[in-house]
């Protein structure tokens, strides 16, 4: 608990990666930090249920998938392997743990104060940890992040969430996951490569609405291929508990009415703002109609001295990018005049989804590109094949990539990938669009063989997309 009396110069509400990102940062250049945190546990979404742990359980699935190809690569006697998901989950969890105590060691070492508690806005440099303790600052950032949103249908209290998915302590059996963005299409592929049977329900008949089709069509394609159920243009209307295990879930798809049971019941609909316990009405900080935080490019709000970003704001809702807002927000608070200007440039942000295959894309959809070049003025190059992993393998895990090429001199304004390698190998690619490289430019570099990349470096006119 700071002592009575203390103004800080800064004071960051929420330990995720945004707000730590930026009160490190800060504190670097001699600023007095504090910084609350209401769970107990620092690293926020993406350290404690997200980003983290998923990879490991991705990188558990992955691991399942290679057992079962080593026969086709010539290893007999390995597989079928049974999997202990009790004995992952509490290893796992341990590993978050020390996480979590690193990031309090590195508070301390950079002399942030860390104050454990619920913040609520008193005034508009003042909040209260709810026990009368009242802390004031000169400058106040809201980091607080989002939490999964669950629908208001009976029974939806059965069915569990992304955070809770990390609670479980055995694998389900039969699973219905609800909602088809990138958290829902990364944990169905999750639990399906570890054995449970998947379905998946879809408002609409795509997946991954926001991605461009190369990326959600050749994975719909593929998860239909393996065996996840997908379910179109459907609406789960109720949960209701079938026996002790079971969950009966009703739902209805293309106006007719079905009910199906499942172990587990996991809803990917989306996220929110977590700001019901923040008050912020009592700073005069306001919202959109969605709920999220407003703030301008440079994270202010429309209050002098109070700052928002990460998903608490609602845009480009990746760690990578709370992170180097954060910290592009320090620079400008307190590195000086050379920082004056310091804000984080959204446009052209990439991202990756962790699904089997992986996928990644960095800059404008072909449907965005048409709307902001005109399609008369853009070069689409596709390329899809199956890259050599699948060599010795009786399935072929598709690849799939696409080059969106803008103007006279074929500006690079896209790329989306599909395939395995492709989480890895887009963060380069991601680089030399942000760059403004051309499509002479992939042309003159030379490629590396035998990878997947290669396509990239290597397109022709013979791959060029006819509309």
């Amino acid at each position: 608990m700071p002592p009575t009396g203390t103004i800080y110069d800064y004071l960051v509400i929420g330990g995720g990666s945004g707000g730590l990102a930026s009160a490190r940062r800060a504190a670097s250049y001699g600023a007095k930090v504090g910084l609350i945190e209401g769970s107990g546990r620092l690293g926020g979404t993406c350290v404690n249920v997200g980003c983290v742990p998923k990879k490991v359980m991705w990188n558990t699935a992955s691991i399942a998938e290679a057992i079962h190809d080593a026969k086709e690569y010539g290893f007999p006697d390995v597989g079928p392997a049974t999997f202990d998901w009790n004995t992952l989950k509490h290893k796992r969890d341990a590993y978050i743990k020390r996480l979590n105590g690193i990031y309090e060691r590195n508070l301390e070492k950079d002399h942030v104060e860390y104050i454990t508690g619920m913040a609520s806005f008193i005034s508009n440099n003042s909040v209260t940890l709810g026990n009368g303790e009242k802390i004031q600052a000169k400058k106040i950032l809201i980091a607080v992040g989002g939490r999964p949103t669950i629908p208001k249908v009976p029974g939806a209290e059965l069915g569990i969430d992304s955070d809770r998915f990390f609670d479980l302590e055995y694998q389900p059996k039969r699973v219905a996951v609800v909602g088809t963005g990138y958290i829902g299409v990364e944990l169905a592929g999750i639990f399906h490569a570890l054995g449970s049977k998947v379905t998946i329900f879809s408002r609409t008949k795509e997946i991954l609405r926001s991605f461009d089709p190369i990326i959600k069509d050749t994975l719909r394609d593929e998860m239909t291929n393996i065996g996840i159920d997908i379910v179109p243009n459907s609406r789960v209307t109720s949960l209701a508990k079938a026996d002790d295990k079971a969950i009966t879930l009703s739902y209805t798809s293309n106006n007719n009415d079905a009910t199906a049971e499942y172990d587990t019941v996991l809803w990917a609909i989306g996220r929110e703002p977590l700001l019901e316990k923040l008050a912020i009405d009592n700073a005069g900080v306001t919202t959109n109609k969605e709920g999220y935080v407003v703030a301008d490019d440079y994270q202010e709000t429309v209050v002098p001295g109070v700052y928002a970003l990460g998903d608490v704001c609602g845009i480009e809702q990746l760690t990578p990018v709370a992170i180097a807002a954060g910290r592009r927000l320090s620079d400008r608070l307190f590195g000086g005049e050379q920082f004056k200007n310091s804000k984080l440039d959204y446009r052209n942000v990439p991202s990756v989804i962790f699904s089997h295959p992986t996928a990644g894309a960095v800059g404008l959809t072909e449907e965005q590109a048409k709307k902001e070049y005109g399609a008369e003025n853009l070069n689409v190059y596709v390329s899809k094949f199956s890259g050599m992993y699948n060599a010795m393998k009786t399935h072929k895990t598709p690849s799939a990539f696409k080059l969106i090429c803008a103007g006279p001199e074929e500006k690079v304004v896209g790329i989306h990938i599909v395939g395995q390698g492709s989480d890895e190998m887009l963060q380069g690619f991601a680089v030399a669009l942000k760059m403004g490289a051309t499509k002479a430019d992939f042309d003159s570099t030379v490629a590396l063989h035998p990878t997947s990349a290669e396509e990239l470096v290597t397109l022709t006119k013979a791959n060029l997309k006819k509309d």
